[in-house]
């Protein structure tokens, strides 16, 4: 958002207002600064339960934001909405990140680590991600639709950290649009994807879905997939490369 975030000291009450970046925190060693999530922060499950909750990713409770009168609040930049955005920026420090590929998410947590005091352990955790995204996935031809939504149907388009991720698990994305695109019934049949992954998370596809898209898409492969693996740019991606190997073998083996 083109504005400096200064800090005169390292932050002690910490509010995150994006699920992957609140893991990251927990994951970092934050526990105790961290006083406030949203309601969609689920991860790790034991901990956020203790945590305060300041409304939704797009809807926060200001009021409550106030009253706990945080040193930093962490956001971004698709995930939250900008004037609420603008609101707090004008009562406390807030650092926003903007990621849509690997290299920026890498670059998130390790600006982040040295935000909160905890430069060693992100670059630790940088390096194991490393090592984990060295790993080769074969690459593969097959077209796949990313479907994030129901009712419009939505998928993920071009600029986005899902397609990036559907890169590296070894995919094509059969969508070129910019960002997540709503589609017609029409439009997913002329795309003529060999694939189509219904994610976990934001709509909770699941499993009554699948004869949905197979009776529009009899040739087509449908699975669930784990939405947390293909969009969460925090310290979740340390599991993302093995689960994009056996996903794709799966894919390949059918």
């Amino acid at each position: 958002m083109n504005r400096a975030v200064e800090l005169s000291s390292t932050p002690r009450k910490i509010i995150s207002i994006v699920p992957s970046q609140t893991e990251l925190l927990f994951d970092l060693g934050l526990d105790k600064e961290i006083i406030g999530i949203t309601k969609f922060c689920i991860q790790p499950a034991a901990k956020v339960e203790q945590k305060v909750k300041v409304g939704g990713t797009k809807q926060l409770n200001i009021s409550l934001i106030k009253e706990l009168n945080p040193g930093l609040i962490i956001g971004n930049k698709e995930e939250n909405e900008q004037a609420q955005i603008e609101e707090l920026m004008e009562l406390f420090p807030v650092w926003m990140s903007d990621i849509s590929d690997l290299d920026g998410a890498l670059d998130m947590i390790r600006k982040v680590g040295e935000l909160v005091g905890k430069d060693a352990e992100a670059g630790t955790l940088l390096s194991r991600i490393e090592q984990q995204f060295n790993v080769t996935i074969q690459q593969s031809d097959l077209r796949t639709a990313y479907l994030i939504w129901r009712k419009p149907y939505m998928v993920a388009g071009k600029g986005t950290f899902i397609e990036d991720m559907l890169q590296k698990c070894g995919l094509v994305n059969a969508f070129n649009g910019d960002r997540y695109p709503e589609i017609s019934n029409e439009q997913l049949i002329t795309a003529k994807p060999d694939v189509v992954l219904l994610s976990s998370e934001p709509y909770p596809f699941r499993d009554k879905h699948i004869r949905e898209f197979e009776s529009l898409l009899p040739n087509a492969k449908v699975k669930l997939v784990d939405g947390e693996l293909f969009s969460w740019y925090g310290s979740r991606l340390l599991h993302a490369p093995e689960y994009f190997k056996e996903l794709l073998n799966s894919l390949q083996s059918e």
